[in-house]
């Protein structure tokens, strides 16, 4: 049985069409009001002269498109989503992994119809959002950094839970990350020395709150109110930002949200489960990402700065701190005493402070006014040595360590009430 109804197009065609068969309108004038060419006017009058009203109905309807999508391409998309590593994958990721392979696929939004009829893919409810006033990108990259650690289950199980260090540039979306087993100031230090080592040096870096960026402690009396890693920066000529809220830095926010999907499914497929295989991995799939959502720079000039002659890198990205040297020419350092050895200078670096190296690998080195001082570990010392010109300080100091090595026994007396005790339980012993 044929169809019943009609489209409104179909009645506006059906009622200039009976104008024209009834003499009232020229061919061409209906032509021009139906937005149709005059061959196409001329076939809909023969038809509705031989069939009546229903010559006005397309012929299409209920007929297959020629637009259909085959069941070949079906076949393929499905099967690519029924292997295990590519269970939860997105209709954009799909379209991506198989357009690799097959340039006539479907396009993504076929392939997201395709996924919903099939279950394997929900619409996603659009929440309402807060409002958030937007911030201008930069002009030129290298302006400003944003950088932030994502925590996550990147190996999904194979591997143990790590951080992400994620660097992207204001102005290009340009992305440089590296795995780290957490988020603590050596990692972002190193880090951030291999991001300077590769671009150069930007002008800011814009970061949360983070323990590692600046001083959260209410009330902290104690140094200069900087952290080791503003400390880096200022010396590398570099302003750090902290937001007041993951919205103010939402670009690394949401590549971190890209990396967790993306990145997630392409370290499955590739097999790897521990950090290093991970950042070996890196380079290659940042290079391609980058190329995919890279952008182009209003200024087209790099603000990336190249290190100064006087920026040495060892001495700049380790740990510094400020310790004042006792009048016995000692001091303390994580919770070791150390002897300081001066020539003809020892009285003179009495009550006055020093700067403390300390490197990742534990090495520690004293340094005052550029000149490196020696120092050993006190627990090291055994006896007074010719370098040192005091050796009553040195005396000192071993008689003190000889003292607390000594371990003293108590011994009870004889006329100890243990021992008296003893001695009835042997004479009743006896006497039984």
């Amino acid at each position: 049985m044929g169809r019943m109804y009609m489209s409104e197009k179909e009645l506006d065609r059906l009622h200039t069409f009976t104008k024209v068969c009834n003499g009232e309108m020229k061919l061409n004038k209906a032509a021009n009001l139906l937005g149709i060419s005059l061959r196409q006017a001329i076939r809909i009058k023969q038809r509705i002269l031989k069939e009546g009203p229903k010559g006005v109905i397309s012929k299409k309807i209920g007929s297959p498109s020629n637009n259909r999508i085959s069941k070949e391409k079906k076949h393929l998309v499905l099967s690519f989503l029924n292997q295990e590593d590519h269970r939860d994958f997105g209709p954009l990721l799909v379209h991506e992994y198989l357009s690799k392979l097959h340039t006539d696929l479907m396009s993504i939004s076929s392939v997201r119809s395709l996924m919903i009829e099939h279950g394997l893919w929900a619409k996603k409810k659009n929440k309402a959002k807060k409002a958030y006033r937007l911030r201008q990108r930069k002009s030129q990259q290298g302006e400003l950094i944003q950088l932030d650690g994502s925590e996550h289950d990147w190996f999904e199980g194979r591997g143990p839970r790590c951080t992400l260090l994620v660097y992207i540039d204001d102005a290009t979306n340009d992305t440089f990350a590296k795995f780290v087993k957490s988020e603590n100031t050596w990692d972002y230090l190193n880090t951030t020395r291999e991001y300077i080592e590769k671009y150069g040096r930007p002008y800011a870096f814009y970061s949360d709150k983070h323990s590692v960026f600046r001083v959260n402690r209410e009330g902290a009396l104690k140094g200069d109110g900087k952290t080791q890693y503003g400390r880096t920066m200022e010396e590398m000529g570099i302003q750090t930002i902290c937001a007041n809220s993951p919205q103010a830095k939402g670009r690394v926010e949401r590549r971190n949200r890209d990396l967790q999907n993306r990145l997630v499914k392409a370290m499955r497929l590739a097999k790897i489960q521990s950090l290093e295989e991970a950042n070996a991995f890196l380079p290659k799939f940042l290079e391609e990402f980058n190329q995919k959502f890279k952008k182009q720079a209003k200024n087209p000039i790099n603000a990336h700065r190249p290190l100064l002659e006087t920026q040495d890198l060892d001495r700049i990205f380790c740990l510094k701190h400020t310790r004042r040297i006792s009048q016995n020419l000692t001091l303390q350092y994580g919770g070791v005493l150390y002897q300081i050895y001066a020539d003809r200078l020892e009285y003179t670096l009495r009550n006055t402070e020093i700067t403390v190296f300390e490197y990742q690998d534990g090495q520690v080195l004293f340094e005052h006014n550029g000149k490196e001082l020696k120092a050993i570990p006190y627990k090291e010392v055994s006896a007074p040595t010719e370098e040192v010109s005091s050796k009553e300080l040195l005396a000192t100091l071993v008689n003190q360590e000889k003292e607390k090595s000594k371990k003293k026994t108590y011994k009870p007396g004889i006329n100890h009430p243990w021992k008296q005790s003893a001695r009835r339980r042997a004479r009743s012993l006896i006497e039984v």
